[in-house]
């Protein structure tokens, strides 16, 4: 768990967070730092960076990451296929954990309002994870009993320097894939009798869909700081970068209420 000292500010707490390979002792220390600041205990220094001393993201031994063609599929008519599937499900969660103390420690000289959003995903991503390594227990597995792939962080690395491309093809893009995949994931898993982790994916899907707004409302701001236009800066991002083509079926109603436009949801589905 984190010292004190490390929580005297917040952008360098965040940084310790992120290098802590120990999934749940991250998660503890993640929880812990967003609760000291909520209480008011810890300062932020919006302009110094801190210092990293240790490779990032921290990561467990385990699971071993694969190119996503690699991964096994599993029938969701087997404890181990369904297993797979929250197994896959929590790693998403690390990795939000990791994207969103990233978002913190990295980008300097932004409102205080930026920070602590971007603290308050890492919190609910940490809850999220809580959640489904309890449920992969419950079932006889545990975080790290399967392989996993990387791309989440890949797409991290590729826009670490840049704030704008991070915030439009991580949380806008990426991220809001988890918008699309639930209704199907909650069907698939409930209809293969895991009720219990159908209301889990209902009370991830509720907090993604915030923390999807968080970065559309990112976005636009920085476009309005840098008098760019939206969709035009976002298309040429995802040409710069090799975002991946996003496929259908969108979530439309979930997408909205995270605060995408009618003419980019028109843009997505054309």
């Amino acid at each position: 768990m984190a010292s004190n000292a490390t929580l005297n500010e917040l952008r360098q707490a965040a940084l310790d967070c992120l290098a802590e390979p120990d999934a749940m002792v991250k998660v503890g220390m993640t929880r812990k730092l967003a609760a000291a600041w909520q209480c008011g205990e810890v300062r932020l220094d919006v302009r110094q960076m801190p210092m990293v001393s240790r490779p990032i993201p921290g990561r467990p031994a385990k699971p071993d990451l694969v190119a996503p063609r690699l991964l096994k599929r599993r029938a969701m008519t087997t404890p181990e296929g369904r297993a797979a599937l929250i197994h896959a499900l929590a790693h998403i969660e690390f990795n939000a954990i990791n994207l969103a103390l990233d978002a913190v420690w990295r980008f300097s000289d932004m409102p205080q309002k930026f920070y602590a959003d971007w603290l308050q995903v890492a919190d609910e991503e940490a809850y999220h994870f809580n959640l489904l390594h309890a449920h992969l227990q419950h079932l006889g597995f545990n975080y790290g009993d399967f392989d996993a792939h990387n791309s989440l962080w890949e797409m991290a690395d590729k826009t670490k320097e840049s704030i704008l491309a991070r915030i439009a093809l991580v949380p806008r893009t990426m991220e809001a894939r988890g918008l699309d995949a639930s209704p199907q994931l909650k069907s698939k898993l409930v209809q293969a009798g895991d009720a219990l982790v159908g209301n889990i994916l209902d009370i991830i899907l509720r907090d993604e869909v915030g923390h999807v707004a968080i970065g559309n409302y990112w976005f636009n701001w920085l476009c309005e700081q840098q008098g760019l236009e939206p969709l035009s800066i976002f298309a040429q991002l995802c040409k710069e970068y090799e975002a991946p083509k996003l496929k259908g079926p969108f979530n439309l109603e979930a997408r909205r209420q995270a605060g995408f436009s009618e003419e980019e949801l028109a843009d997505l589905i054309s």
